[in-house]
This record gives C-alpha cells, sequence and structure tokens, in this order.
C-alpha cells in the first residue's frame, strides 16, 4: 500500500492508538488549574443544557453525566484541557456534544457499533462528525466554534508526531476526508499534502460507502450502516499491516510504539462504560433510595467500632493550651465574621409568615374595612397581604476526613470551620462538627480476628472506627470552642473510611427538626483503609464512598457539599469546591465557600 510509506510499527489489538496530542506537563498552580476547568465546564455544561433541552446535565470529574449517568465522548477532537485549549474549542466541543444530544439515537448507536477498538473508534469519530454536520444555518456561531475546535485538534494531533506512524496516519486521513466531506470544508494545505497518497489508497477500498455519507447524513440507522462498513475496513487494513510486522519482527519498532504510546491519554473507554442514557451506568445513583449502599460492601466486625467526643481524648489543660494558640492564629487572619454572618444570613434564610400587614392597596380584601368604603369612597385602604419574614432554620454539619494525610493542613481547616460555626450562629443556624478516622493503623482488632479465623476472602472492612464529635448541633459555639481544639491534637489521625462517617453524619442530621440540612465534607483525597484494601478488590471503600454519595444525592434529604483540600472531589461529589489554603486565610477563601452554597441552593 504506498500510500502508507511511513516507518512501520507494531500495535497490539488490545492498545488503540491514541489520536490526542501530548498531554501537557502539570500546571505550577494545580488548584487554580482545577478550579478554572471547573468553571468552563459549568458554563459549557449551561450551554449544552440550553442547546440539547436537556435539563439533567453535568460535568462530574471531567466526565459528562446525562440523567444521572454517564454519557461518554469518544470522538477524539471533542477531548479538551484547559491548560492547553482556548474557550472557543471549550465551546466547540460543547456545541458538538450538543448535537449529539438532539441527533443521535444512544439505543441504536449502541446496536450499530462494532466490537473491535479501532473499529468503534472510527465509528464513533463518523458519528460525531455527521452529528456535527447537521448544525442549523440560523447558528452561524456554533458552526464557527466546531469549526475551530476540529482544526485545532487536527493541528495538535500532527505536531505530536501521531501522523509519523502508519496507524496515526491512516486515521488522520480518514478524520480529515470525513470532516471536509461532511462540514463541506476545506483542510489546510499542508493537511492536504499530508494526506494525499493515503486518501487515495484508503478511496480504493471503501470508496463506494464513502461517497454516500454526506447523502444519508440525515438518516442515523442509513448512515451507520456505510459508516460501519468503512469501519470494519479500517480494522481489516491495520489488522494486515500488524501482521506483516509480526512477521518482519521488528522488536525494536515495536517497543519506540510502546513508549509513545504510554505517553498519550487513552481514547477508547471500556465496555463497562459503554452505555450512555438509558444504559446502565451509574446504578448507585438510584441502586439505593435510603442513602446506603447495595454493591455487597460488608464490615467483618462493628465490634470495635466507636463514637467519641472531642473531650474524651484530649486532657482538659491540653485543651487550653490548643484553643490558644487557636485564638492567636484566627486573630492574625484578619477576618471579618460579622460580614461573613450577614452574607450566610442571605443564603440560608427562607421566608417564614409572621402575621398581617393591612391598610394596603392591594392583596386580599379586608371585610372589616368594608364600612369605611360606604362613608369614604374614595378610601383605598381596603386590602392586607401576608407578612412574611426572613428565617433561618437550618442545621449545617461539617465532617472533617481525620486521616493522616490532613495533618500537614489541619490547622487551616480547623480555623476556616471555627469561624463559619461562630458566623452561622450569628445568622441563627445550628451547626455541628464532626470527625472520622480509624482506631489503628494498619487494621486493628477486627483484622487479628479475621487472621483467626485463616483469612475468609473478601472480608470487607478490617479496623475499627472512630467517629468523633468535636461540636454537637445543641452545643453553642462559645461552650464548644474547647473542644473544637482537639483537632489540633495530631494523634487522632490514623485511616479513613469516608462511606460509612457519611452515613452516620446523615442519621445525626436527619434525627433533627431543621427543616433544612447542609452536609460539608471536608477531605483531601480518597478513602483509605490499607487492612481493608489489602484483603479485598482494591476499589472497595471508593466504590461504597460514590454508592453513598449518589443515594444521598438522588434522595435529596440533605444538601451535600465537599471541600477538598488540595484535590478535586469532583469524581465522588456533586457540589465541589477545591480549596487552595495555606498558612493564611482571607475573606476569598470564605467567598468561594459561600458561592458553592448559594449555587447548590439555586
Amino acid at each position: 500500500m504506498t500510500g502508507f510509506n511511513k516507518p512501520l510499527t507494531a500495535w497490539h489489538p488490545e492498545q488503540p492508538p491514541q489520536l490526542s496530542s501530548r498531554p501537557p506537563e502539570p500546571a505550577a498552580d494545580a488548584p487554580r488549574s482545577t478550579r478554572q476547568q471547573q468553571r468552563v465546564e459549568e458554563l459549557c455544561a449551561a450551554l449544552i443544557r440550553a442547546s440539547a433541552a436537556v435539563r439533567r446535565l453535568r460535568f462530574r470529574g471531567h466526565r459528562l453525566e446525562v440523567d444521572g449517568r454517564d454519557y461518554p465522548l469518544r470522538a477524539p477532537h471533542l477531548q479538551t484541557d484547559v491548560e492547553t485549549d482556548d474557550f472557543v474549542s471549550f465551546r466547540g466541543t460543547a456545541d458538538g456534544i450538543a448535537l449529539r444530544l438532539r441527533h443521535n439515537d444512544a439505543r441504536l448507536h449502541a446496536q450499530m457499533r462494532p466490537r473491535t477498538a479501532i473499529a468503534r473508534l472510527v465509528f464513533e469519530l463518523l458519528e460525531q462528525l455527521r452529528v456535527e454536520s447537521l448544525v442549523a444555518d440560523d447558528s452561524p456561531g456554533a458552526r464557527r466554534n466546531l469549526i475551530h475546535r476540529f482544526r485545532a485538534w487536527s493541528a495538535r494531533f500532527h505536531a505530536s508526531g501521531q501522523t509519523e506512524n502508519h496507524i496515526g496516519l491512516m486515521l488522520y486521513t480518514l478524520s480529515q476526508m470525513a470532516w471536509a466531506l461532511l462540514s463541506g470544508e476545506a483542510v489546510s494545505e499542508e493537511t492536504e499534502m499530508l494526506i494525499e497518497a493515503p486518501r487515495v489508497e484508503l478511496g480504493r477500498h471503501f470508496g463506494a460507502h464513502f461517497g454516500l455519507l454526506r447523502r444519508t447524513r440525515t438518516d442515523q440507522r442509513e448512515f451507520a450502516g456505510h459508516a460501519r462498513a468503512i469501519a470494519g475496513c479500517i480494522q481489516e487494513l491495520i489488522d494486515a499491516l500488524n501482521e506483516q510486522m509480526q512477521k518482519n519482527e521488528e522488536r525494536a519498532a515495536s517497543e519506540a510504539f510502546e513508549n509513545s504510546y504510554r505517553q498519550f491519554s487513552l481514547l477508547l473507554e471500556q465496555d463497562g462504560d459503554d452505555e450512555g442514557p438509558g444504559g446502565n451506568r451509574a446504578q448507585g445513583a438510584t441502586s439505593d433510595r435510603n442513602g446506603k449502599a447495595d454493591s455487597g460492601y460488608r464490615v467483618f466486625s462493628d465490634r470495635y467500632d466507636r463514637e467519641l467526643r472531642a473531650t474524651q481524648l484530649v486532657r482538659p489543660e491540653r485543651l487550653h493550651a490548643l484553643r490558644e494558640r487557636l485564638d492567636a492564629r484566627i486573630r492574625a487572619q484578619g477576618l471579618n465574621v460579622p460580614r461573613l454572618a450577614r452574607k450566610l444570613a442571605r443564603i440560608l434564610s427562607a421566608p417564614r409568615r409572621d402575621g398581617w400587614e393591612f391598610g394596603l392597596e392591594e392583596g386580599r380584601l379586608d371585610a372589616r374595612r368594608l364600612p369605611r368604603l360606604v362613608t369614604s369612597p374614595g378610601y383605598r385602604q381596603l386590602f392586607r397581604q401576608e407578612r412574611l419574614q426572613p428565617h433561618n432554620d437550618c442545621l449545617v454539619t461539617f465532617l472533617i476526613d481525620n486521616s493522616g494525610s490532613m495533618k500537614a493542613h489541619i490547622e487551616s481547616i480547623v480555623m476556616l470551620v471555627d469561624v463559619f460555626c461562630r458566623a452561622l450562629e450569628q445568622a441563627g443556624a445550628n451547626t455541628e462538627v464532626l470527625g472520622f478516622t480509624t482506631g489503628h493503623w494498619n487494621g486493628g482488632r477486627p483484622l487479628k480476628a479475621w487472621l483467626g479465623r485463616g483469612k475468609p476472602a473478601n472480608p470487607g472492612r478490617l479496623n475499627e472506627l472512630n467517629h468523633i464529635i468535636y461540636k454537637d448541633a445543641d452545643r453553642p459555639w462559645r461552650r464548644a470552642r474547647p473542644a473544637l481544639a482537639a483537632l489540633l491534637k495530631p494523634d487522632l489521625f490514623r485511616e479513613g473510611v469516608d462511606g460509612e462517617a457519611l452515613l452516620w453524619a446523615r442519621g445525626r442530621m436527619l434525627a433533627r427538626r431543621e427543616a433544612r440540612r447542609i452536609l460539608i465534607v471536608i477531605s483531601d483525597g480518597s478513602p483509605m483503609d490499607s487492612a481493608t484494601l489489602h484483603a479485598n478488590d482494591e476499589d472497595i471503600l471508593d466504590s461504597h464512598l460514590r454508592e453513598v454519595v449518589a443515594g444521598i444525592e438522588h434522595r435529596r434529604e440533605l444538601e451535600l457539599y465537599a471541600l477538598g483540600v488540595g484535590l478535586d472531589l469532583s469524581p465522588w461529589y456533586r457540589h465541589n469546591l477545591q480549596l487552595d489554603i495555606g498558612q493564611r486565610l482571607d475573606n476569598a477563601t470564605f467567598d468561594e465557600i459561600l458561592h458553592l452554597l448559594a449555587r447548590g441552593k439555586a
């Protein structure tokens, strides 16, 4: 095949070629970059919801969700990164997703998709280009965004060196041919020269099907038949080339390709992620309507689990010293607590009936004033209206991860929580501060019991839990001040089982009388208990946390937020914020959290 005269490099069928450019180096200011990524994703999600008329759509952990289920984006030019792509590229991706939601039947698409990796990739690409070609004539801005995004991706893909191997060049050629045909736009002069020979070669293999793509683009089923044939042809060509290379035993070339392969993110997702709307993904969002998980998560023994008050764990003299140290740090921050309290009152307050206002010129007719109308025909103050006053009937619970890695950030976190408790109390809300950790490192008495029973498989959690109450909801902040300082005692911090801690906090909140309940989780990572992870599937704690969160968010008995300390918690929590807190807090940090609460309330 003369069109593919680049040096041949081996490719394994289980490793799909990468059509994304080299990922950028980690940014120096990673938290700020992540926050920017989240803001861009929120804007794009709003655009997609409006354009596609889909209400329940969001990005979570940089993955798209529609109606609570993963909606994979497999077309290579839909992959964007805030570090390397401009905002127009994000707009183009958003417009492409909206068109996909409007013009693609997900069930039909799943039925028609090929099974082999390369054929699936080609099929996904062609279908995405089909829906993008259906952009309305009265949407010139969207058309420009789509063109910009595809050209930007094409330039980066070529610059990454992927067109220097035969597979990359073949797929790149096909993508440019299909885009030009379906969009009616011309490729660049450089691209034209690059793909000239491969285009002729490919045309000999599937020219008949390719020529019908534009004519059938308004009929998904008919288009899919031609796209599937083209995808199968590409798969056969690549299989033939791989067989040829295996005969040549080009070991060095194979190793070179393996090294370059690892430099690029995987494009094709596993079959477990195949389902879009109407599929079987994200079962945890609805599997447990009571907030608990039904994944088979087990506890080997809860005999040694404890619920403790912080004052039981630290001597009074030590608590007094820690509180003085905390007060000195808070004074040095120069925070405006009354201002914070006023803002919280506006966010948390709800109107409550507080009697009637009389003598008004509009509203409900006040029968008691009708005699005045007889004696004074010009009298107009005949009406009354209900008087509504802002009222705060709210409970805010802070659930703090007491795992060992949190010790590095705990002073700033304690200051943050202490100031919030004080301001929330001034705003009329009740507050609770809880923590969770384990009784031991690397397993405790449950681990010993498991070893004594001969180490049965998949035992479940093998550590004992310590759930700590630093401040309960009925205790005013002033009386709870010493106990809050117990968070500064470093030897309380061990490992963390987040899912069970969430269920514990939820249970405490639901037993309360407040009309509005807000749970704020503060953590710096995923769940970790080394003994449990060693004896079970490595994702047992992570999966349990995801399912618990999904159940809580589905029930809407309370509002759930997460503050990530130097970490993006969006893979677990819908409403989340990454905190960039060092040794000093400022009012801007609190304003970011207020914005999160206001956004979640809306």
